[in-house]
């Protein structure tokens, strides 16, 4: 019960290497922008898994990391993946689509709100600009119905 990569498996291939990466991310409308850094390292797992390994410091100065898995699923006929982080307790279960241009990978996602109060609904969107750089964008569904993006990461390679 081998699977053989398909095409869609190779939209992953562009991720792959080391990387550095900077994310602005607003944590509230009455709160500054914060800003991370760290590296990132993607490496794939039998050309059907893609893995991002990230380590990094907060604002306030304390290491974390987190692990995200990312594939395509032929029966679902979906991309999947999960993440997982230092910093949480909960395991985010992905699924989505290219977007119309095929640069874009738009992931979506329920998670707990950022109150605390319940969950809510994400999306996180990665995006290739070009072999050296890349571009996450997460944004959350606001209760008005419209999305509101809360971080933008800039990867760049650095092998």
């Amino acid at each position: 019960m081998f699977a053989a990569p398909q095409a869609e498996h190779e939209w992953f291939q562009a991720l792959l290497g080391e990387w550095e990466f900077t994310h602005q991310c607003i944590m509230g409308p009455d709160q500054p922008p914060s800003e991370a850094t760290g590296t990132l390292t993607a490496r794939t797992l039998g050309g059907l898994w893609t893995t991002l390994e990230c380590r990094g410091e907060s604002p306030e100065g304390g290491p974390w990391s987190s692990l995200f898995t990312l594939g395509f699923d032929p029966v679902q006929n979906r991309y999947v993946g999960t993440f997982v982080a230092s910093m949480m307790t909960h395991l985010w279960l992905y699924q989505g689509q290219l977007d119309h241009t095929g640069r874009r990978l738009v992931l979506d996602v329920e998670g707990p709100r950022f109150d605390g109060l319940g969950m809510a609904q994400y999306q996180d969107i990665f995006e290739i600009v070009d072999r050296d750089h890349w571009i996450l964008r997460s944004q959350v569904l606001g209760d008005d119905g419209q999305w509101m993006q809360f971080m933008e990461g800039h990867h760049r390679r650095i092998s």
